[in-house]
């Protein structure tokens, strides 16, 4: 997801959020954060985002922000990986 570009008014979608409590991973969690930093986006404009491309089946990001979202991994251990999804517990 490349970082966000200024839409003209005309070309903005009228939404209505909704306050949501979701639990994550934690590590994952200090990644989405540091990447949602990086890109200047709030936590939960990233993860409407990356929902929105995952359900067109399109890339959310470019190889730049993969690079950044790699040094992330490695500063916050993180070594899930999507097949790691349907297998995690808590303890």
């Amino acid at each position: 997801m490349p970082t966000p570009k200024a839409k003209s008014p005309e070309s903005a979608r009228i939404v209505e959020r909704v306050q949501t409590g979701v639990r994550l991973e934690k590590r994952l969690l200090k990644v989405l954060k540091g990447l949602a930093e990086y890109l200047d986006l709030s936590l939960g404009d990233l993860l409407e985002g990356v929902a929105l491309h995952a359900l067109d089946n399109k890339l959310p990001f470019k190889s730049a922000t993969l690079e950044k979202i790699a040094d992330l991994r490695r500063v916050y251990d993180l070594d899930l990986r999507a097949e790691d999804s349907h297998q995690l517990r808590e303890r």
